[in-house]
């Protein structure tokens, strides 16, 4: 499991990062992208900066760590999480449930678009629970979930 601290003020946002996320930058870069996760991450803190957020990350290979970290994240203070669950998008409904039960907005994101890919990968488990889902957009997609995550935000009464 990795982290990364707290970077920027304001309303925090969870980003999650699930199985082989780790491998970015030199697994599959036709699908994946050439960034590695540190690089992402550093986007998605300069970005929060001008959104007016902070964001804090996890990255685990163990559908357990993500499935607690999204069910302690409204507890300690996490306004909404953007989770690129990884192949648990597909098969987790530990993940799924844990997305539903949070208590806050979850922006589901996928650097590929995974339905123009395999057909198990069309199937996606936590979507019916997520606020958002981006995905197809590279790296992006994890900025659009974030800018998405700040959209979900202000529309809270």
């Amino acid at each position: 499991m990795k982290t990364w601290p707290v970077a920027g003020q304001g309303p925090l946002v969870l980003v999650l990062h699930g199985p082989n996320l780790s491998s970015l930058g030199r697994r599959d870069p036709g699908h994946y992208g050439t960034l590695h996760l540190d690089q992402i991450m550093d986007r998605l803190a300069k970005l929060a900066g001008e959104l007016g957020l902070a964001v804090e990350g996890l990255q685990s290979d163990h559908e357990g760590d993500l499935v607690e970290a999204l069910l302690a994240a409204a507890g300690r203070g996490v306004a909404a999480a953007v989770c690129n669950p990884g192949a648990l998008a597909h098969t987790s409904y530990a993940v799924r449930d844990a997305v539903e039960a949070a208590g806050i907005p979850v922006v589901e994101v996928h650097l590929s678009n995974v339905h123009a890919r395999e057909r198990w990968r069309h199937h996606l488990a936590v979507a019916p629970v997520a606020a958002a889902v981006i995905a197809g957009m590279g790296p992006a997609s994890y900025d659009l979930g974030l800018r998405a995550a700040a959209d979900l935000l202000a529309r809270r009464p």
